[in-house]
């Protein structure tokens, strides 16, 4: 676990001679993640910029091209390159994201979080000096008022910010009680910075609705250049500064909704969907030099993608291979930046390691790093292998994959695990997964597949669940059991299943629909919608995306859907794993079915997570706990099914 590596933030400067990238590593006297500033040049010669200790990541290039800004401990370093010399710019309360170089190269524009002083409504009087009074209470009123992996939140709002190149004051561009968290771009004379965020009266119920501004720097005037429903993000200028593409679609109040790349004119006018014949969600996007045209990713049937895209709407395909952001899960996405000389550097994924550093020009591929060389010496990666299969509903094609453990030998029998992904509106693809590969090496062959809801597909396979989750996604699941099982190298009494989020969910609907799994685990699922949709930290989104009504005014919708309203009917032995800090799918959605499982008399057993938030798996140690847990209660029932 501690020898994983893997490369994000690919940078590359103008003129496609250099690439800064973020090296993550795993510090196994901290158990956390960390990260280093390294370079390289484009025939694969590596230099370390920032030591371990610096924590650095979010580099981006001076326009110069001999300066680099990035962040670390929650301020803005400077590095420059001809000197090696490295300097602390910012004196920030809070930290910054969204870097952005003004194109002089004199001004830093970020993104920070402003608190707000809000005393309580309440005073005690009466406390004598050095008295041990319990702490006060805390008075909450806002609507977003936690969220996973960050706890409860302070007070406050995020705004854009300016300092000058060479260090100095921060000042507050934008003001009042909104939020304006995302991505910035400036115009080419630097008059102006885009940005999107939802400055709507009613923001706090309909968070999704933002638009796109200009901020004109001198009048400090702000002017919106969208106004439909549905968010409109991530603006960038073209080169020549005549145009902006962003990302956005007209909300339906679909439960997935694939984004689509629009241009527009500058002043905002002449908005044009380029992407809708795509069918694809286009996950990032950056203009071409020549402001003819853009170089965008997405995901197609589990891959991630590039390709140019013209503004007549025309594609063409460059690679197929971006991805490996994802390392415990096999889970798409990916990262990539362009060079004015056309030169794409990217995270480049495979089956047998997470994320390096590739390159891309004139259809001349090259992987410039091997970080991982040391966590595959000596080791066997278990073979991945892609399959389609016919869904037994409606006769649709499906994707899976096969995990096969070291030195498989197809006339022995093995265990089979099914893993599913969560969401449910994401994707798996043929990535490298650390869960699934350590399932692997304990000799069973690993199943996971994209029933109806992945995304990757297009919007219609996505939305076939909406408003109807579970339902015959765990159909395809069970379509992609019996498929394997044909083959004639599993044994029919050793199948097993987990899955976490979305996949726990899925789990424990199978678990209610199927006596044919041994033993289960389910990870931080959601097993009760009423409940969940009142506790989970996203519950604006969830009640108005996910389900028909509010729970009191369509509670048998809700129920009926629940995996709790089905846990008379389980008899399968059931371990449900979930972190202590989960604000996603809250700890008490686990409680729920443990206890109704125990009252049962079920085989049962609950793991918490002390600390762990949704994303279990962000310190190594608990991403080992994880599979070791899973694969302990599998083991137990498969001996007694051997028996």
């Amino acid at each position: 676990m501690f020898e994983i590596e893997f490369v994000s933030d690919p940078q590359p400067d103008g003129k496609g001679e250099q690439i800064l990238f973020v090296r993550n590593w795993m510090d196994r006297q901290a158990d956390r993640r960390r990260s280093m500033l390294w370079l390289a040049d484009n025939k694969g010669q590596l230099q370390a910029l920032t030591g371990v200790e610096q924590n650095a990541h979010s580099p981006r290039w001076a326009p110069d091209n001999r300066k680099v800004a990035y962040i670390a401990g929650q301020q803005i370093h400077l590095y420059w390159l001809d000197s090696g010399r490295n300097v602390q710019l910012s004196r920030l309360t809070q930290a910054p994201a969204n870097l952005s170089w003004s194109p002089d190269g004199k001004w830093l524009a970020f993104t920070m979080f402003t608190p707000v002083n809000k005393p309580a409504p309440v005073t005690l009087p009466g406390k004598p000096a050095n008295a041990d009074w319990a702490k006060a209470p805390i008075y909450i009123d806002n609507r977003q008022y936690r969220a996973d992996g960050a706890g409860y939140l302070a007070a406050g709002y995020t705004h854009i910010y300016l300092m000058p190149a060479e260090g100095g004051s921060a000042i507050q561009l934008t003001s009042g009680e909104f939020n304006h968290s995302s991505s910035l771009s400036w115009h080419p004379d630097g008059s102006a910075l885009y940005f999107s965020a939802n400055r709507h009266d009613n923001w706090r119920e309909l968070a999704n609705n933002t638009e796109v501004f200009r901020l004109d720097l001198k009048s400090r005037e702000l002017t919106a250049l969208t106004d439909r429903f549905g968010p409109d993000s991530q603006p960038q200028v073209s080169p020549d500064g005549k145009k902006i593409a962003y990302l956005g679609y007209d909300d339906r109040k679909l439960a997935h909704q694939a984004m689509r790349l629009y241009v527009m004119d500058i002043d905002g006018s002449n908005s044009k969907n380029l992407t809708e014949p795509l069918d694809r969600s286009i996950s990032s996007f950056q203009w071409q030099a020549n402001s003819n045209g853009l170089v965008i990713s997405y995901d197609s049937e589990g891959k991630g993608y590039l390709a140019e895209l013209s503004l007549s709407g025309r594609t063409k395909v460059l690679t197929d291979n971006l991805g490996g952001i994802s390392y415990s899960r096999p889970y798409s996405g990916g990262q990539f930046a362009l060079a004015d000389n056309g030169l794409i550097a990217y995270t480049q994924a495979s089956t047998s390691h997470p994320a390096e550093l590739a390159t891309l020009q004139r259809n001349e591929r090259q992987t410039l790093t091997a970080f991982n060389r040391d966590l595959l010496f000596k080791r066997e990666i278990g073979k991945v292998e892609e399959f389609w299969y016919e869904s037994s509903v409606d006769k649709r094609k499906l994707q899976g994959w096969l995990i096969y453990p070291p030195a498989f030998d197809a006339s022995k029998k093995y265990p089979l695990i099914l893993e599913i992904h969560g969401g449910p509106h994401t994707a798996y693809g043929p990535y490298f997964a650390m869960e699934l590969q350590l399932m692997a090496a304990e000799g069973y062959v690993v199943l996971y597949t994209n029933p109806r809801g992945s995304t990757s597909y297009g919007e219609n396979f996505a939305n076939l669940i909406h408003h109807n989750y579970p339902s015959h996604d765990f159909t395809d699941l069970m379509d992609g059991v019996d498929q394997v099982l044909s083959r004639g190298f599993i044994s029919d009494k050793e199948l097993f299943i987990t899955g976490g989020s979305g996949g726990g969910v899925l789990t424990t609907w199978s678990i209610a629909h199927t006596d044919r799994f041994a033993a289960a685990v389910a990870v931080n699922p959601v097993i009760n919608w009423y409940s969940f949709v009142l506790n989970a930290d996203m519950y604006s989104y969830f009640s108005q995306y996910w389900f028909p009504a509010l729970p009191w005014e369509n509670p048998e919708h809700y129920l009926k859907h629940s995996p709790i309203q089905h846990v008379g009917k389980v008899s399968t032995p059931t371990m449900l794993l979930t972190g202590e800090a989960d604000f996603r799918t809250p700890i008490s959605e686990t409680e729920q079915y443990y206890q109704a499982l125990q009252l049962r008399g079920i085989d049962t057993a609950m793991v918490r997570i002390p600390g762990a938030s949704h994303a279990i798996h962000t310190r190594p140690s608990n991403m080992m706990a994880k599979p070791a847990y899973i694969i302990y209660w599998f083991e137990k029932y498969r001996q007694q099914r051997a028996n």
